[in-house]
């Protein structure tokens, strides 16, 4: 069995801080590309992108 290292909680906690950072950071992206799309015309942000580049992506499969 391979030998684990297990972190301190001190360490745990540091790690958990730092994701939850990066979290926030990741949300506040994801929010603010969401208004710029909705903004320029996909109705329903990020969700309308993937579904128009899913139909490009099956047009360019059938060509």
């Amino acid at each position: 069995m391979p030998k684990v290292d297990l972190m301190s909680q001190e360490d745990l906690i540091k790690k958990i801080s730092e994701l939850e950072s990066i979290n926030d950071q990741l949300t506040t992206e994801i929010r603010y590309l969401d208004q710029l799309l909705r903004t320029i015309g996909f109705e329903q942000g990020l969700k309308t992108l993937k579904f128009a580049a899913l139909e490009i992506i099956e047009q360019d499969k059938q060509q």
